[in-house]
């Protein structure tokens, strides 16, 4: 009885690692030779994130791929992966939630199966949080960029250079952060033979920020009309900075607000342990 269970078990892991070997050959080999480097943990959960690509990525509603190819395209990381890929990760770690929950309730031995859903829509969600983070940070990274950068272009122009000149010496003086990448981008569809203003326009559409899409409409009058583009791009960098100190005097602003909770939260109750344990104390003692 023993040694038919043992070849039973013997040809189940068999069989299983010839499925596995078989799923994982028809998965193609992704082209990353022009893609930006995975970071190291994604790197090795990469080749489950392209079987789960394969197989489901594709079978998603095609509005749903487009969203979540807008919202990487807005957070940089086209380069990274694709919106497929995307899918597959996010099915790969709601599977790690999954198990990770059926693990916790085996050890604790309180298995409820209402946990099982909850926690797999946090795995669900949990990519599409972090590239939410991302974005946001990417954003508040451009536009305090926008301004420095307007200011280049305004110094470049006023000093004689046509639009491209003006990019390129914003691009090789500027300091470096996701504004940089775009503008690199533009001039890169500019060289493709892309009119330039049509070539800033495609990066307000990939940025999807207002105060950039004000900059290229403004750029974009300026050029229709013949009126002067310093002028223009010194009123853009004004104007710009102006919106970023309003930014910073917001934030300030709000600060006290935001600190009301963590106050009454966690600091008084814990301000009002400390004073009133000893005071407590000697009452229980004097009773």
């Amino acid at each position: 009885m023993k040694l038919i269970l043992f070849v039973a078990a013997f040809l189940s892991v068999v069989l299983f690692l010839i499925a596995a070997r078989n799923i994982k050959n028809a998965v193609p080999d992704a082209e990353r030779d022009y893609m930006d480097p995975l970071p190291p943990m994604l790197r090795m959960a990469w080749p489950l994130v392209s079987i789960f690509a394969f197989y489901f990525g594709e079978r998603f509603p095609t509005d749903v791929l487009e969203y979540y190819y807008r919202q990487m395209r807005r957070s940089g990381v086209t380069y990274l992966m694709t919106a497929d890929e995307l899918v597959g990760l996010k099915i790969l770690a709601a599977l790690c939630a999954l198990g990770v929950a059926g693990l916790i309730m085996w050890l604790l031995e309180a298995f409820d199966i209402f946990y099982l859903p909850v926690a797999f829509f946090i795995g669900w969600i949990l990519p599409s949080l972090s590239l939410r983070d991302r974005r946001k940070k990417r954003e508040a990274f451009i536009l305090k960029q926008l301004p420095t950068f307007l200011d280049f272009l305004t110094m470049a122009v006023q000093a004689g250079m046509n639009l491209s000149g003006a990019i390129t010496q914003s691009i090789e003086k500027g300091p470096a952060g996701p504004l940089k990448i775009e503008l690199e981008k533009v001039m890169r569809d500019i060289r493709a033979g892309m009119h330039r203003i049509d070539a800033l326009r495609a990066m307000a559409e990939r940025l999807e920020l207002k105060e950039v899409t004000s900059f290229v409409s403004a750029v974009a009058q300026a050029e229709k009309t013949g009126s002067s583009l310093g002028a223009t791009l010194k009123i853009q960098a004004d104007q710009r900075r102006v919106e970023r100190f309003q930014r910073a005097e917001k934030m300030a602003m709000e600060a006290p607000v935001k600190l009301i909770f963590p106050l009454v939260a966690f600091i008084f109750p814990m301000t009002f342990i400390v004073l009133g344990f000893p005071i407590a104390m000697k009452f229980l003692y004097e009773m």
